[in-house]
């Protein structure tokens, strides 16, 4: 081979370089932007109304979903209170953004569904704008199946934060425990509020203890209270009548 075809040679060769090097600069390029062009940043939706931040993100190319309604007095009804992701997170096209619409202030009064049947209290309830969670069943003989042993929240409750309701359902002897009537231990030593707990698998801390004044005495008509006996439960967490189950943590303050 004379000098004249290898220069030709070396002239394809290096030419053939040059184009697999620009095909190859393309391909990248190409695909840098076609993955940072599929992304885009979360918009700060709070305080919007749910129409408008379903606009905006839809061409964003992003998905709204609304998965929880809660009452708020700071908080517009049909505004955004939270959302997920947060703003400015860099998600894909598609992504699904999460938030929480405003109910504005909770203007329902929770009826009392106590003693009656389950598909009478979720008529009752559903009436008055609230919903049902699924409801626990608990054996109990000194009622009827079927028959709300207890609510919460409690009938008339004030600043609740959901509009939903659960209930405790009176269940057959046979039936699987999956819950309990929450008891009224307010004047229980603290060490049998305890035990009674512990007994049924609900686990609860160790009793906060605080120090209790001692009344005064009764004047007038009025008849002296008797002192609070140290160790007694004074407060506690869930209140009485509350659905709980042994995922519950029981709080309990009790008196110095």
């Amino acid at each position: 081979m004379n000098s004249r075809s290898i220069g030709n040679y070396l002239r394809v060769a290096s030419l053939l370089l040059l184009l697999l090097a620009v095909a190859l600069l393309a391909a990248v390029t190409t695909m840098h932007f076609a993955i940072h062009g599929a992304e885009v940043q979360v918009p700060a939706l709070k305080g919007m109304t749910v129409a408008d931040a379903r606009s905006e993100t839809a061409g964003m190319g992003l998905n709204l979903d609304v998965d929880n309604r809660y009452y708020s007095g700071d908080v517009a009804a049909g505004h955004i209170i939270t959302q997920s992701p947060d703003p400015g997170t860099v998600v894909r096209r598609e992504w699904r953004v999460r938030v929480a619409e405003s109910l504005g202030p909770q203007q329902v009064d929770v009826p009392n569904t106590v003693g009656s049947d389950e598909r009478v209290a979720e008529l009752t309830l559903r009436r008055a704008g609230l919903d049902v969670a699924n409801p626990a069943l608990l054996p109990y003989p000194k009622a009827h199946e079927g028959t709300v042993l207890a609510q919460d929240p409690p009938a008339h409750s004030q600043d609740i934060a959901q509009p939903s309701v659960s209930l405790l359902v009176a269940a057959p002897d046979d039936e699987t425990v999956d819950g309990y009537v929450m008891p009224d231990l307010t004047g229980w030593p603290a060490a049998s509020a305890l035990a009674a707990l512990a007994k049924v698998g609900i686990h609860a801390e160790a009793p906060k203890a605080i120090s209790v004044p001692i009344s005064p005495v009764g004047t007038g008509d009025a008849p002296p209270k008797p002192p609070v006996k140290p160790g007694s439960v004074l407060s506690q967490t869930p209140q009485a009548g509350s659905r709980v189950d042994q995922s519950t943590v029981v709080k309990l303050t009790a008196a110095k």
